[in-house]
């Protein structure tokens, strides 16, 4: 079955022309001895936009996520993060194996929590307990929706982090969603973590890669954990280039992507049978109810028609991204329209 516009994930991007130029032109070196120069150059821009001391270049957002809670905790210590969170379901119980730390989920709306679900989250001291070390936040939401976690709300978190001595951890998968959308500089939010994270290969277009950023002696810590984790590379300045490349024509771009979510999030909100409030569709996801338990038949449906949605939970997703043009979204639009009228008559 051929796809016509695959709103499965934003992952799956593909450099464009001009980024796949720029990425065979890059200067290269040794990445695991820090003589790389365009991996240099990513980690620098990458720091300095989230107003850090310094960044380490990883394959991956879990890489970035695991390292942090490695360097951040123990074993036996305690992480607070929504329960909807990608450490809990989308990376093969890593914190466990790698840091031998627990999860303490809350139920926030949207994927977002309240200062005071973390106040009452925080364990006291008892040596039955694990103990608190970490609050993470993800930013955007992904089983959320997408949601934006205001500035405002996490400040307040960082404020309770401060009075009792816990760090801070952005898993920032889709952070530069919420910067764009939200109008606030990268480095606002980075001012508020230890830990906080960027991936190039989702709505940025880049094929691989993150960077993390924090404080020099973190990321000196961190640049240990990369290397027993086997996250060292050679000349990796030509897949970092697509960051570079990504970081300097693909972030303003990104608010097209969330206009095209918010067409289809109108559309599935007036069909029968599909439930989705366009008002909780802020960035670039759509997560929608399918009714009847007809979730699965209403994929497969779209399927033949050339648009493949990811299923979540119970619920579907569309997610949209720079390789979808807005004739795609109408495409879409229509045909959405079309399948909930065979399936819902």
């Amino acid at each position: 079955m051929e796809i016509k516009v695959d709103l499965f994930s934003d992952t799956g991007t593909r450099p464009s022309q001009d980024m796949r130029r720029f990425m065979a032109e890059a200067e290269v070196g040794d990445e695991q001895l820090g003589e790389d120069p365009s991996v240099n150059r990513l980690c620098r821009m990458t720091a300095e936009m989230l107003g850090k001391d310094d960044a380490v270049y990883l394959p991956s957002g879990l890489m970035a996520n695991q390292i942090s809670f490695a360097v951040h905790t123990s074993q036996g210590d305690e992480i607070i993060m929504d329960q909807t969170a990608h450490p809990i379901h989308y990376e093969s119980a890593a914190l466990a194996v790698i840091s031998g730390a627990s999860i303490k989920p809350l139920a926030g709306e949207g994927g977002i929590f309240t200062a005071q679900q973390v106040k009452e989250a925080i364990r006291e001291k008892d040596y039955h307990s694990p103990q608190t070390k970490v609050i993470s936040i993800e930013q955007t939401t992904n089983l959320g929706g997408g949601r934006i976690w205001p500035l405002a709300r996490i400040k307040e978190i960082a404020e309770v982090a401060g009075e009792r001595n816990l760090k801070m951890h952005m898993d920032g998968a889709r952070m530069l969603n919420a910067a764009v959308e939200a109008e606030v500089d990268p480095a606002e939010y980075g001012q508020y973590f230890d830990s906080i994270w960027i991936d190039l290969s989702k709505g940025l277009g880049a094929p691989v890669g993150s960077v993390l950023a924090g404080s020099a002696e973190f990321i000196e810590q961190a640049r240990y954990w990369k290397q027993r984790l086997g996250g060292a590379m050679r000349q990796a300045g030509i897949i970092a280039a697509g960051g570079i490349f990504a970081l300097e024509h693909n972030v303003a771009r990104l608010k097209e992507d969330h206009k095209h979510a918010k067409m289809l999030a109108e559309t599935i909100a007036d069909q029968k049978g599909l439930d989705i409030d366009p008002k909780t569709v802020e960035t670039n996801i759509v997560l929608f109810s399918v009714a009847e338990g007809k979730a699965d038949l209403f994929a497969d449906e779209l399927l033949k028609k050339g648009i493949r949605v990811s299923r979540l939970e119970g619920k579907l997703r569309a997610v949209t991204h720079l390789d979808l043009s807005l004739e795609d979204i109408r495409y879409a639009v229509k045909h959405i329209e079309k399948t909930a009228r065979e399936v819902f008559v």
